[in-house]
């Protein structure tokens, strides 16, 4: 009896015929895992205090994980307050060496899937790693950078978990809950896919691949880039009436430009941007701190459409301890040479008021708009009733002890936070203990824009009142550049060039950099965002400082000590995603102007 051949492919071309075919995202397994912790950084020592998770495929839901987690360390207060997990409620939770194998065995052969993966997909490795284990090979989804690449700001006004749960109809509503929080990232997955579906994305490969696809228009417009140098600068986006579109910055302008042409550029805005452009002009500077600064001038004085920070950097809000009898806190616009103290910049008011809040729940001086008379003249108000004013208006303080108030709300300001902070914390502790927990969180939130204020006008403080600093940082190719800053304010930049005498060469820069004038309160004489820009430069590892005419110096006991945690918890669990990839800032010849 005979047979026929029956064709038969090598293991080659059906791994082949596979790869290039994809996974359909129909067949795949997902496991979308949220987590609560006590903080923002594994390594810093935070620990998981909540994993949730769900298991589905082909839209339908196979299975749910849900543990508390006892951290075997006190809950912060204002994380209760964020997640509504209290100490009690983890105490006979099992730890982290049971909790992790068993969401690892659940989630085995799945696709991880988190909103902000970094975050929760870091915390399980670390804890994975210092349990001994070989962390499994799962592929990983972020629906937040998916989310990045579909959602327009006609869509949502960001990319927030909540907000696309709104835009997606979610079933569950997120409230920093685990569990709760992984069932409303499944809706948004499944609403993400069905938007891809419509962009022809059907596979995991695809999936994966989908930021890189760009227009056919954006690519016909690299020679716009020929003519720049590769060389460190600011680039400037025109359009057909010269008028700027953005501004941008780089180590490398030739080559930069180049990628908002090629596959590397995925944002929309800038594929909008680019189909505008019809020229681009690069301006080469002397240091990556130089171009730094010029962009922020640059974006500044043009406003350019497509850029979205520092286009309106006189919209600032400062909080004002006005010099009076009877001093008061104020929200202001403008600092004025009044020998008043100043708390700020704010970049919006309602991050100003936040503060002011804080301020007057630690601190119970008078409210009301009036210039009272040096002796009492009239009846308390209603805040003085409910012991939120010591209530000069009626008698009720002398001017010493008013003076004394004020002087401890003044050393709050300007050097030590602890009387405020220990108000607040005593408060978010009695709220969380009664479960108030919304309550809560209005305090937090005071208390986390007091102390980002504070510090930021302590650091800036010290820099702006030094009339010099002159510092230099050796280059990755031997070379030292060097910088001139004036009360804030980048004055000059330079490189030494090679075989120059560097004392002379120096004082050559200083001699023509620009003048430039202090300016009242913590204001710089440039804006805050520059000098914060200057600061960052100036403490990097490395730095010398050359010459400081002044004192630079900030308070040891300022706002900055209290700050790292609050900072790090709402880096990590703000799921806030803008629109548009967040280069990090570069630390930015000649006077810029």
């Amino acid at each position: 009896m005979s047979t026929a051949a029956t064709p038969v492919r090598s293991r080659w071309e059906s791994q082949r015929s596979f790869d290039e075919l994809g996974r359909p995202l129909r067949d795949l397994t997902f496991c979308v895992v949220d987590l609560e912790t006590t903080g923002g950084s594994a390594a810093g020592g935070s620990m998981i205090t909540e994993i949730g998770a769900v298991k589905v495929c082909g839209g339908e839901v196979l299975g749910e994980f849900q543990t508390l987690v006892n951290p075997h360390t006190a809950i912060p207060p204002f994380i209760a307050v964020l997640t509504g997990i209290s100490n009690s409620m983890v105490a006979t939770a099992p730890p982290i060496e049971s909790a992790l194998p068993a969401f690892l065995e659940f989630a085995a052969g799945s696709v991880l899937v988190a909103h902000n993966a970094p975050f929760d997909i870091g915390f399980l490795q670390h804890f994975n790693e210092q349990q001994g284990r070989v962390w499994p090979r799962f592929e990983v989804l972020d629906t937040a950078k998916l989310a990045r690449r579909v959602i327009t700001r006609d869509d949502a006004p960001n990319c927030k978990l909540s907000s696309l749960a709104q835009l997606f109809g979610a079933t569950t509503t997120p409230n920093h809950r685990a569990l709760a929080d992984a069932r409303a990232t499944v809706d948004v997955l499944h609403g993400l896919m069905e938007r891809l579906g419509g962009l022809g994305v059907h596979t995991l490969e695809e999936l994966q691949t989908f930021s890189s696809r760009v227009t056919t228009a954006q690519r016909k417009k690299r020679h716009l880039a020929e003519g720049l140098p590769h060389a460190p600068g600011v680039y400037l986006f025109r359009d057909d009436r010269a008028r700027v579109l953005y501004v941008g910055t780089s180590k490398d302008l030739r080559t930069r430009v180049r990628s908002y042409f090629t596959a590397s550029e995925t944002r929309s805005r800038m594929g909008e941007m680019v189909g505008l452009a019809t020229e681009v002009t690069g301006i080469e500077c002397a240091t990556p701190l130089e171009a730094s600064v010029r962009e922020l001038r640059l974006i500044a004085e043009h406003k350019p459409r497509y850029n979205r920070r520092s286009r309106n950097p006189e919209k600032a809000h400062f909080l004002k301890l006005t010099r009076e009898p009877w001093p008061r806190l104020s929200l202001v616009k403008r600092v004025l040479d009044d020998d008043a103290d100043y708390l700020g910049p704010f970049s919006s008011k309602k991050t100003a008021e936040r503060c002011l809040s804080a301020l007057h729940d630690a601190f119970p001086i008078r409210q009301c708009n009036d210039r009272l008379p040096i002796e009492p003249s009239r009846s308390a108000c209603v805040l003085a009733e409910m012991d939120r004013c010591v209530a000069p208006c009626d008698g009720s303080t002398d001017a010493s002890a008013y003076s004394e108030l004020v002087a401890q709300l003044r050393e709050s300001l300007l050097r030590n936070p602890d009387d405020v902070v220990a108000t607040i914390n005593e408060r978010m502790d009695r709220l969380a203990a009664d479960e108030r927990f919304e309550e809560a969180a209005v305090h937090r939130d005071r208390l986390s824009g007091f102390l980002r204020a504070a510090a930021h006008t302590q650091r800036l403080s010290a820099l702006t009142r030094c009339p010099e600093v002159v510092a230099a940082l050796r280059e990755d190719a031997g070379q030292w550049e060097v910088h001139v800053v004036r009360f804030g304010r980048l004055a000059a930049a330079g490189v030494i060039p090679s075989g120059a005498d560097a004392s002379i060469w120096v004082e050559q820069l200083r001699s023509s950099a620009e003048t430039v004038r202090p300016a009242p309160g913590p204001t710089p004489a440039a804006t805050a965002e520059e000098s914060e820009q200057v600061l960052r430069w100036l403490e990097r590892d490395g730095v010398r400082l050359v010459d400081v005419d002044g004192e630079w110096t900030c308070p040891v006991g300022g706002a900055g000590r209290h700050l790292a945690l609050h900072d790090a918890v709402n880096r990590s669990r703000d799921s806030l995603v803008p629109f548009d990839e967040r280069r990090a800032l570069t630390l930015l010849h000649r006077p810029v102007r």
